[in-house]
């Protein structure tokens, strides 16, 4: 075996072996970006949906409404 082929051979070896280490960072790194990619969308579509089905408010009161009903004290 040649020396280049031995150091691409451990290139390789070495390469591989750190890719398979940084997985797990890799890996919670984008899952905590696309969560918070997801959360900046839903928050955004969240109060117009909102905003869509909510009534409006009164803008004054009427009178009390009488229901029969009398305090028991």
């Amino acid at each position: 075996m040649s020396v280049a082929a031995f150091t691409m051979s451990a290139g390789m070896v070495i390469g591989t072996v750190t890719l398979y280490t940084r997985i797990p960072s890799l890996t919670k790194y984008y899952m905590s970006e696309l969560k918070l990619e997801l959360t900046k969308v839903v928050t955004q579509m969240v109060p117009a949906k909102i905003d869509d089905v909510m009534p409006e408010f009164p803008k004054a009161t009427g009178p009390v409404i009488k229901n029969g009903l009398t305090a028991p004290f």
